[in-house]
């Protein structure tokens, strides 16, 4: 593995979902985004919901959506371990978009039958897929 890179791996209960290297990493915890590159100190995490970035060892920048799990770092890797974690080519955007405009929807009815925080981390996961889809392909 080259000096100026970092392993980044991430992984869901049941699949790997990616394994490569990359120049730089940013990540969504629970308490914001965290900025990793090669030689970041050790640390333990918890994983929000929001978009993973990476810049591959090309330049290229990738995107995921995450949503919950742990992170391990290490100066010379990023382990994370997702509730769910989509590559930005495998997000079905028209299915994200009605997952949005459904949760948006729920949470203007305002009745009491609503479940307001199951409504509000759908619209977040929605938001992180369409961002992950969008960016990658402009």
């Amino acid at each position: 593995m080259p000096e100026n890179t970092i392993r980044i791996e991430i992984a869901v209960p049941d699949r790997q979902v990616l394994d490569a290297e990359a120049l730089s990493v940013q990540l969504p915890l629970t308490t914001g985004y965290l900025g990793v590159l090669p030689g970041h100190a050790p640390m333990l995490g918890a994983v929000g919901t929001g978009e993973l970035t990476y810049c591959d060892p090309g330049g290229v920048e990738r995107h995921l959506a995450l949503d919950g799990g742990a992170v391990e770092i290490l100066p010379d890797r990023v382990r994370i371990l997702a509730s769910r974690a989509e590559r930005d080519e495998d997000i079905d955007l028209d299915r994200a978009r009605k997952a949005l405009e459904r949760a948006d929807h729920r949470l203007q009815l305002g009745s009491l039958e609503i479940d307001v925080d199951r409504a509000q981390k759908a619209l977040a996961r929605a938001r992180a897929r369409i961002a992950a889809a969008h960016t990658a392909s402009s």
